[in-house]
């Protein structure tokens, strides 16, 4: 047991042609098999095999979709293990094939991971390569033919490594943010996981060239790198505080990832990082925006009420003034909603659901009084107000990437002169990895459904008991 699990998740293990499909083709049969019933179990729909080739059909299965986040949180903790497996798998395959560990990180990149999981996989051992022990912490002694140069001349350098490390990454996150957002349009698979896993590799490979340093201090330097970035876009207004708290738990986790693999390759072959790795990143972002594109969601909350419909009614085509928000993520700068006004009534009529940050336009489509209220979203306003050292920061995603498509309340009649009220939003999210930020979504949707259907609790009831 103790020797698969080094097999699987260490880097130490060379990976032959036969442990590389075997343990390949199991642990792929595992994963697809648990993610199904998963599937099934929690949003009721078969999820196609399909999805694990195509990435746009695991993005536009609706069913899967709209499953609540929990499952998709579940999905993702599950994903983890086997796409660290992949990763470091690939890599030492590569190696034992006698080619560069890096075309092992390709097993990152959608579409282009399958082609080489076939190649390195039809690819015979080379016996003069093999992927031996890490050396210890201190000079580096291996590599061969292209090894770093011994810790003096690191002395000469006009920067300590660290510091070269921690300065020269940055860069790179910088440009990929404003190439996705500004010029691409697409906050995706490339930026929240490629770009960070690069920098961390990046700021290995420096930080390891003239001397091999310990693990602990090779993830310090990498996520300095990272923090260095976050600075720069607050400075030069390219994102704001929260936006970026928000991003920084998988951007570090995948930096961590980078400056691990980066160290283990740098220990065991070649200090030197393909160039070209940098140069593929703006193209596999622009592929990324041909394959990925949101599908509808629903976020539904329900409360019960003391009161009959008659009394819930009134309150839900449109309520007075709330009071102000408790939650703290909501003086963060989150949208909030603060009344609704409705112009007419019946089918055609405008809704206007005012939040911190403006008005919700919303032409009433379904008026069932008593029963039921849907409504569209022709206009909205940006979902969070950022923080930053400006006063005006406008990034992309506030205003173009969740999109409310609609929305609707339910009035069920209950027993004992009650109703169960149910508020549903219809939205999009346009940023991926869509397991990982629907969370965000969701938690943000139910608090705003719950702010609302509270106090349309309290004003039903309050008028029911004829006090108001």
């Amino acid at each position: 047991m103790k020797k698969t699990l080094i097999l699987l998740f260490g880097m130490q293990r060379r990976v032959s042609r036969r442990a590389y499909l075997g343990w390949g083709a199991a642990l792929a049969a595992l994963k697809i098999g648990v993610d199904t019933a998963v599937v099934l179990a929690m949003a009721g729909t078969f999820w196609s095999p399909l999805a694990y080739i195509l990435p746009s059909v695991t993005i536009r299965q609706h069913d899967v979709a709209s499953g609540s986040g929990a499952m998709h949180a579940l999905l993702a903790l599950w994903a983890l293990p086997f796409a660290w497996i992949g990763l470091t798998m690939s890599i030492r395959r590569a190696v034992d094939a006698g080619q560069s560990p890096w075309i092992g990180t390709l097993f990152l990149v959608p579409i282009v991971n399958y082609m080489m999981i076939a190649i390195l996989g039809a690819m015979p051992s080379k016996g003069q390569m093999r992927w031996e022990p890490a050396p210890v912490m201190g000079p580096y002694r291996g590599g061969g033919e292209g090894a770093a140069p011994p810790p003096s001349s690191a002395r000469t350098l006009p920067l300590p490594p660290a510091l070269r490390a921690a300065l020269l990454a940055p860069p790179i996150g910088i440009g990929m943010i404003a190439l996705c957002s500004y010029a691409i349009g697409q906050y995706g698979f490339v930026l929240f996981l490629t770009t960070p896993f690069a920098m961390g590799a990046i700021a290995s490979v420096i930080y390891n060239r003239p001397a091999l340093r310990s693990y602990g201090s090779t993830v310090g330097v990498a996520l300095a790198a990272v923090a260095i970035a976050g600075g720069l876009c607050l400075l030069f207004a390219i994102e704001g505080i929260l936006c970026l708290a928000m991003a920084f738990p998988i951007a570090a986790a995948m930096t961590t990832a980078g400056a691990l693999v980066a160290r283990a390759i740098v220990a065991y072959q070649s200090h030197e990082l393909p160039p070209l790795a940098v140069i593929a990143l703006p193209l596999f972002a622009f592929g990324e925006s041909h394959l990925v594109g949101p599908v509808p969601r629903d976020v539904v909350t329900t409360i019960e009420i003391d009161a009959p419909p008659e009394a819930v009614w009134p309150n839900v085509i449109g309520f007075s003034e709330l009071p102000a928000p408790p939650e703290w993520f909501f003086r963060l700068g989150i949208a909030y909603p603060m009344r609704a006004r409705i112009h007419g009534a019946g089918v055609g009529a405008v809704r206007h659901c005012e939040f911190s940050t403006g008005p919700f336009v919303e032409p009433i489509t379904v008026w069932d009084p008593l029963n039921r209220l849907a409504f569209d979203v022709t206009s909205q306003p940006p979902s969070m107000t950022e923080w930053s050292p400006y006063r005006n920061i406008k990034a992309p995603h506030v205003e173009n990437y969740m999109v409310s498509k609609g929305g609707e309340f339910r009035l069920v009649r209950l027993a004992g002169n009650r109703t169960r009220l149910e508020g549903t939003t219809h939205y999009t999210l346009a940023i991926y990895p869509e397991v990982y930020w629907v969370n965000y979504a969701e938690v943000l949707l139910h608090a705003i459904h719950h702010r609302v259907l509270v106090h349309i609790k309290a004003s039903s009831e309050a008028q029911a008991q004829g006090h108001v």
